[in-house]
């Protein structure tokens, strides 16, 4: 058995208020264990505390993003009760998706094979950018099982009917560049520039004014409105709320000036 890392979850700070979560299991691919869920758990809760963040990038050491849950407890065919299993997995669907919650953009950099509950968190980040070459798929019904993390909503949401249907029901796998040419990512990069390119567009999101780009996300959550009325009433209240802070008179001035604006969340 590989031994634990030290660390099954890197978090690095960055200039501009961005973050960088690093699964850090390589051995296992990146596996989402007891330990690196913990790690998770952690890390998010003190991310949603931080006022000065701007953007989240999430990413794999080694070869993979990561290969998805730890099932090997299934492995001995009496995993115990149902009223169990669904706390159990409860839990951990909530944990893994609570980076959905958080009120600023969030980037997927999907470095290597995106497998299972491992996609489903790169589908829960805002943004996604994937390495040409990495694979992702969602082999829940190919181990007996039926999809979990949200797929059932997740793939829908971000790439449609057709192609969650097709991943979920024949298990068809896609590479990074095909998943860009579906939407399923945003775009796809060599594997030694991909990294470099999410950093660059976290820069751009941290660039923005961040109570504008908060409520933004807000607006866009949940695959948007339900018709362009809703739009037009929370626009019409956001907006509003935007039109009073220092950082649209900054924007406006920096328009002006030619210059690049100093947002401070104020």
């Amino acid at each position: 058995m590989p031994e634990e890392p030290s660390e099954p979850l890197l978090v690095e700070r960055r200039a501009a208020g961005i973050a960088v979560l690093t699964l850090n299991d390589p051995g296992r691919r990146n596996a989402m264990s007891g330990e690196m869920t913990a790690a998770w758990k952690a890390a998010v809760a003190g991310l949603r505390a931080d006022r000065d963040l701007r953007c989240v990038v999430v990413t794999g050491a080694g070869s993979a993003f990561t290969s998805g849950g730890d099932l090997s407890w299934l492995a001995g065919g009496n995993a115990g009760t149902v009223p169990a299993l669904r706390d159990r997995m409860l839990d951990f669907y909530r944990t893994w998706l609570s980076i959905r919650d958080l009120e600023v953009p969030t980037i997927a950099a999907v470095n290597g094979p995106a497998v299972g509950a491992g996609l489903c968190l790169a589908l829960a980040c805002d943004l996604r950018y994937a390495a040409e070459r990495a694979k992702l798929l969602a082999p829940f019904t190919a181990l007996g099982l039926h999809p979990g993390m949200a797929a059932t909503w997740l793939l829908p949401e971000v790439a449609g009917l057709p192609l969650a249907r097709e991943m979920l029901l024949t298990g068809r796998v896609l590479t990074g560049a095909e998943a860009a040419t579906y939407g399923l990512v945003n775009q796809a990069f060599p594997a030694d520039r991909l990294l470099a390119e999410a950093l660059a567009a976290a820069e751009r999101v941290a660039a923005q004014a961040p109570v504008a780009t908060r409520l933004t996300k807000v607006a866009l959550a949940g695959g948007g409105h339900p018709d362009m009325d809703a739009a037009l009433r929370w626009e019409s209240l956001a907006q509003p709320v935007t039109m009073t802070t220092r950082d649209m008179a900054e924007g406006i001035a920096a328009r002006r000036e030619g210059r690049a604006p100093r947002f401070t969340g104020e």
